[in-house]
């Protein structure tokens, strides 16, 4: 079994854990067998001092 790694981005405007969430969701489209996330990096866009949307970059580990 070979493991392969992906990488993807979630935004979300309540949360960085929403964020992670929605990137795995949107990879379980296309990827089977998801084994594993590594969160990376985290950022977020703001607006008036205040977060607006929080980003997170996510590498996913899966097998075919």
């Amino acid at each position: 079994m070979q493991v392969k790694v992906a990488e993807f981005v979630g935004e979300s405007q309540n949360g960085w854990q929403e964020a992670i969430e929605n990137a795995v969701t949107e990879a379980s489209r296309s990827l089977k067998n998801i084994t594993g996330v590594e969160v990376y990096n985290w950022t977020a866009d703001c607006k008036d001092n205040r977060i607006m949307e929080y980003k997170a970059n996510i590498k996913i580990a899966y097998t075919e």
